[in-house]
């Protein structure tokens, strides 16, 4: 028997509109696909998770160089 996945929690949009990276305190983006919150500023990606932000610097994620 597979696996049941559940599906990516969506984060509310007004919360977004609040939200600002806690290192550079600008605006982030969303990531529906990767579950995370995304500070261009900062290059960090912070995870989302149970549809809960996760806003600590020690918890995200170094964007790669493009």
């Amino acid at each position: 028997m597979a696996a049941l996945e559940r599906p990516a929690a969506r984060i509310d949009v007004k919360m977004l509109e609040l939200l600002v990276c806690p290192v550079t305190k600008t605006a982030l983006s969303y990531d529906e696909a990767k579950q995370e919150l995304v500070s261009r500023a900062a290059r960090l990606a912070y995870p989302i998770r149970d549809g809960i932000p996760i806003m600590l610097p020690d918890e995200a994620r170094p964007l790669a160089d493009d």
